[in-house]
Order: structure tokens, then C-alpha cells, then sequence
């Protein structure tokens, strides 16, 4: 396996065409948008089931479960044709693909359709996804680049603070499938912005032949380089703990803790803290270093679960013991992901298309199994949960070890 590929130096704004506040917003909202066809619609899993009939509350999970599985996959093919296309035209094809998806959900009659529409949408999404990474690559390395997903980080937070909040506000006013009409209206706005506003960052002369031998070689590549697969693999079981979260947030909130409408305020505090973070490393990440930063925030949030296990077992399932070390485990995600992301990214800038796809499938799609794999298991309490954090925590500490073979806080 190799250990390094040799970084490919590039240039700033003129790229992207845009001032820097305006390209971290379009990144940030283009990647939001993912989290917001996962959020918004969290307080309307009862509705759903409810309307489809689905009485067992861990099969309404598919409606998440599904979204990911597409979201994952497709950036398989995202990543190379923006390779060899550029990244304007995958990227409007998805946006595109993301609207219609949201509107074939608006009036899907089953659930098996609902599944499909939300399946297409995951692929839909997976677009946006892959450009907005390869972009910050086109255009930034190093801890420039880092401090810019830092920044992406925390403005794109701001969508699960607020996205099941309007979820809950929508199903006050109207019925749950206007949820996914809103979806449609999102989409369609951000290929407008696209379309007017972002330049392509990938030059003709840089693109890619696309052939089978070349999207595998990059593949291949990918995967043999010990730091990208290392930090890839981490940070896929870092998002197995955020997933089960994500698809038992409904079941521990309304039907253990009794929250009712409330519990998007939960998210609202995830929100924040994980907004709060990602603004501090965006702060320190420069002056610190992005190993040194992100090593340390790991092993605090490993020792963060382990003692989030030894409280259920000691107090049981207490919403504000538990509510309260989360949000402490969130804050030291926040400053985990997106520098994780900028070590992965960082030797492979020259198939920064093809890397961010294998990058976002492998942390997606494993993300997803491994949180389905604990939140399936929810039986009445949260350990299961916390047992599933914690053993994510200290398998992701483990590897990252053996990634930098047991240097962790070096520069």
C-alpha cells in the first residue's frame, strides 16, 4: 500500500470565479442539501408509516435507509465523468435529478415508491456531493483547504439546526407530503444558483480520459494510498455513530424521552455545537495542524462514549445525562469530519473527482450499514445506542493509529 501520493498544488479564487464568502456558501448549501433531504422529513416518519401502513417504527428507518444506499453508490459515477466532463455538467444533471425525485415523492402512492423516489433522490444528490468536495480540491490544498471545509462545515450545519424545525412547522400547516414538495423547490433553487453563478474548476487540459482501466486505476490508487484509506475508513465509522443517531433520533426523542413536537429542538443544539466546532477549527486549524487537531478531538469523543456507556448503565436511559454527553460528542465530531476529509483529500489532487466519489461512497454507504446495523437494534433504551458510539469510537481511534503508525500528533 502506498503511503503517499504526491500533492498537486492549484490555485485560488480565480477557479471558481466567485468571492471566497459566496464560494464557502454554494459548497456549503450544495453538501447542505443532503442533510436537508434526511432532516426535514424526521418528524414526519410517523406520518409516513402511518399513511403506508407500516406499523414496525425500525421499518419507517428504510425511508433514511434507501436515501443513503443511492446517495452512496451513485458517487461511483459522479466521480469520474466530473473528471472527465467537468464539474458543471454532473453537477446540474444531479440537481436536476435531486427536484424531480423530490416531486415523484410528492404523490408516490406506496411505499415501495416512496422508496424508489427516495432512492433516485439519493442518487440525485450524490452529485452536488462529489463536485462540492473536488471543487474546494480544484481550488485549495493543505490546511487552506481544511480551514475552507471547516468553514463549509459550519454553515452547512445550520440546516440540521433548522431543518426539523420546519419539518414540524410544515406538518402544522400542511400535510406530510409537502415536506418533499419544499425538497423539490430547494433543489430546482440551488441549479438555478449553479447555473448562474459557479464556474467550472476543472480545466479541459486537467480532465480525465474516461475509460474502464482509467476509473479503476484511479480507484486502485485511491484505496492504495495508506493516508486516504486510512482516514476513509475512520471516518466511515465516526458517520456509523452520526447515522444510528440520525435514523433513531425520532424513536429515542418521541417515543422513550416523550418529547413529542419538541424534539427538533434536540437537532437545533446538535446543530449548533457541531457549527460551534467546526468554527473553532477553522480558527486553530491553520495554526495547529490538521493531524494534531483532529487526533486530539478523537480521542476525546472515544473517551466522551465510553463514558456515555458507564452513565446508561449506571442512571439508565436519563434525557439529560444522555442528551448532554452527546452534544459534547458532537462538538468533537465537528472538528473530526472535516479535517479527516482534507488528510484523505489531500495526496490526490490530481483525480480529485474520482477520490471524493470513493471517498463520500465508502464513508456513506458503510456510514449508513453500520447505522443501520445499531439503530435497528433500538429496544426501549439507549444502550445500544452508546454501546454502538463507543465501539465506533475506539475502532476509528485504532485505525487512525495505524494509518500514522502510532505518530498521531505530528504535524
Amino acid at each position: 500500500m502506498n503511503t503517499t501520493a504526491t500533492p498537486v498544488e492549484v490555485i485560488d479564487g480565480p477557479r471558481h470565479g466567485l468571492g471566497f464568502t459566496e464560494f464557502v456558501a454554494i459548497v456549503a448549501a450544495l453538501m447542505a442539501l443532503n442533510a436537508l433531504a434526511i432532516d426535514v422529513m424526521l418528524p414526519a416518519l410517523g406520518d409516513i408509516g402511518r399513511a403506508f401502513s407500516i406499523a414496525d417504527p425500525n421499518e419507517r428507518q428504510k425511508i433514511v435507509v434507501v436515501y443513503l444506499i443511492g446517495f452512496g453508490s451513485a458517487q461511483l459515477v459522479c466521480g469520474p465523468l466530473s473528471d472527465r466532463f467537468g464539474r458543471r455538467p454532473v453537477l446540474l444533471g444531479g440537481l436536476t435529478l435531486y427536484a424531480l425525485a423530490g416531486l415523484l415523492s410528492v404523490f408516490a402512492p406506496t411505499m415501495e415508491q416512496m422508496l424508489l423516489a427516495r432512492l433516485l433522490q439519493g442518487i440525485g444528490c450524490a452529485a452536488p456531493r462529489v463536485v462540492a468536495l473536488s471543487a474546494v480540491r480544484d481550488c485549495y490544498s493543505g490546511a487552506r483547504m481544511g480551514r475552507v471545509m471547516s468553514l463549509v462545515m459550519m454553515v452547512f450545519m445550520t440546516v440540521p439546526v433548522i431543518a426539523p424545525s420546519i419539518g414540524q412547522l410544515i406538518l402544522f400547516v400542511a400535510p406530510w407530503r409537502a415536506i418533499f414538495l419544499m425538497l423539490t423547490f430547494g433543489g430546482f433553487a440551488m441549479l438555478g444558483w449553479c447555473l448562474l453563478r459557479l464556474r467550472e474548476t476543472l480545466p479541459a487540459e486537467e480532465r480525465r480520459p474516461l475509460s474502464v482501466a482509467t476509473v479503476l486505476g484511479a480507484y486502485r490508487t485511491t484505496l492504495a494510498t495508506r493516508t486516504t484509506f486510512g482516514y476513509m475508513l475512520a471516518t466511515t465509522l465516526i458517520f456509523g455513530a452520526l447515522f444510528s443517531f440520525i435514523a433513531s433520533a425520532q424513536q429515542v426523542y418521541v417515543d422513550l424521552f416523550g418529547l413529542g413536537a419538541a424534539f427538533p429542538l434536540v437537532f437545533a443544539v446538535m446543530g449548533l455545537a457541531l457549527a460551534a466546532s467546526s468554527f473553532l477549527s477553522a480558527s486553530l486549524v491553520e495554526r495547529i495542524g490538521l493531524r494534531p487537531l483532529s487526533h486530539w478531538a478523537l480521542v476525546a469523543y472515544a473517551l466522551l462514549n465510553i463514558v456515555q456507556v458507564a452513565a446508561v448503565l449506571t442512571f439508565g436511559s436519563n434525557l439529560f445525562i444522555f442528551t448532554g454527553l452527546l452534544v459534547l460528542g458532537v462538538f468533537s465530531f465537528g472538528l473530526i469530519g472535516p479535517n479527516f476529509n482534507a488528510i484523505a483529500m489531500e495526496p490526490l489532487g490530481h483525480i480529485a473527482g474520482a477520490a471524493s466519489a470513493m471517498l463520500g461512497f465508502v464513508t456513506t454507504s458503510g456510514g449508513a450499514a453500520l447505522g443501520y446495523l445499531v439503530s435497528s437494534r433500538f429496544d426501549g433504551s439507549v444502550l445500544p445506542l452508546t454501546l454502538g458510539f463507543a465501539c465506533f469510537a475506539l475502532s476509528g481511534l485504532a485505525v487512525v493509529a495505524w494509518t500514522e503508525r502510532g505518530r498521531m500528533f505530528r504535524v
